[in-house]
């Protein structure tokens, strides 16, 4: 069994939903989202969503692509984004890692070469963006061969008839898009998860995490009731921009209270008990 699936496994057991915090690699620099991985995981992190860093993120509102800019500033590249992803599992065999970005780092690094050195260093799960469901064999084959779940984004907009075609071949849990618009905008209400979920839920089997636009332990606790994990990345990313010092590095203080932030938001998540 997969980390990722062994992780929602474990939840399932537990009656509860899950949390899902972002980091982005390199952000402000590697020694941070290194701190910063090791530290969600010890503070109830379910899963970790990485951020591949990459010049023109489209579906990333002005927080992730800060973060980016910072990040390739401070020599971000996929192969260092690898390299953390390596020294996480030197200390951490659990906690499954999702890397999420876009497709042109992955073409320019080598597709083969890139899902090789990715399950060598510890990759769970992989979610581009902007890979239309139509050209998936680009990676398909190769992440099945690595035994590395293609995690598959679905929107409020994609009909009853396109879901079927879009969750086609995906694998590891499905990441519901849950606005229209880009990330770290407005969250969906507890109305908008009642009706959308269970609509979900007819079309698949597999595990539901809900993200763009969860920020706050009581939004994450509104997801939990419906769905089967949390994703929150711009109010952290948010928070740990603002304590940034003059040379905009990050002091061991606003580290810390990132991760407050995952503390409290895992609790919340732990408080909720799913409905069924």
């Amino acid at each position: 069994m997969s980390r990722i699936a062994a992780t929602f496994a474990r939840l399932r057991d537990e009656g509860r939903a899950g949390l899902i915090p972002f980091v982005e690699a390199f952000d402000p620099d590697r020694e941070t989202s290194a701190t910063l991985l090791a530290g969600m995981a010890a503070r109830g992190a379910d899963l970790i969503e990485i951020g591949m860093p990459f010049t023109d993120p489209m579906a990333d509102g002005p927080t992730i692509q800060q973060a980016g800019r910072r990040a390739l500033r401070a020599g971000a590249t996929l192969a260092g984004t690898l390299g953390l992803v390596r020294d996480f599992r030197a200390v951490n065999d659990t906690v499954p890692l999702i890397l999420m970005g876009y497709l042109n780092p992955i073409l320019s690094y080598g597709v083969e070469r890139f899902t090789a050195d990715a399950a060598a260093a510890g990759v769970d799960g992989v979610i581009v963006v902007d890979l239309p469901t139509e050209e998936a064999d680009l990676l398909l084959p190769h992440l099945r061969h690595h035994r590395i779940d293609l995690i598959r984004l679905v929107a409020p907009t994609t009909t009853d008839e396109r879901l079927p075609v879009v969750l086609n071949d995906s694998s590891g849990f499905v990441y519901y898009v849950s606005i229209t618009g880009i990330t770290g905008t407005r969250t969906a209400s507890a109305e908008d998860l009642a009706r959308d979920i269970p609509r979900l839920r007819k079309a698949t089997d597999m595990p539901i995490a809900v993200g763009f636009g969860v920020r706050t332990p009581a939004q994450a606790a509104t997801v939990a009731k419906f769905a089967d994990a949390a994703v929150v990345a711009s109010a952290l990313i948010d928070k740990l921009a603002a304590g940034l010092d003059a040379e905009g590095k990050a002091p061991p203080a606003i580290v810390e209270a990132v991760l407050d932030d995952v503390t409290a938001l895992a609790a919340a998540v732990r408080g909720e008990r799913r409905a069924a």
